[in-house]
């Protein structure tokens, strides 16, 4: 679920990106593009954290 909200929130980077680049009119400000790479860098770490914690869990010391 992180890693989809992640990647979701990258999307949203990348098309403000891909827009601004064609039509000189981002939708999102500079801070909010700023913001939403802040959130998917941070989900994205969250969503590998949870997976580490899940696969020690299941190895057997």
């Amino acid at each position: 679920m992180l890693l989809v909200a992640s990647m979701l929130a990258f999307g949203v980077f990348a098309s403000n990106v891909v827009i601004g680049s064609v039509t000189r009119t981002p939708f999102l400000n500079d801070v909010s593009e700023m913001l939403v790479l802040l959130t998917a860098a941070i989900l994205f770490v969250a969503a590998i954290l949870k997976k580490e914690a899940e696969s020690k869990e299941r190895q057997p010391d």
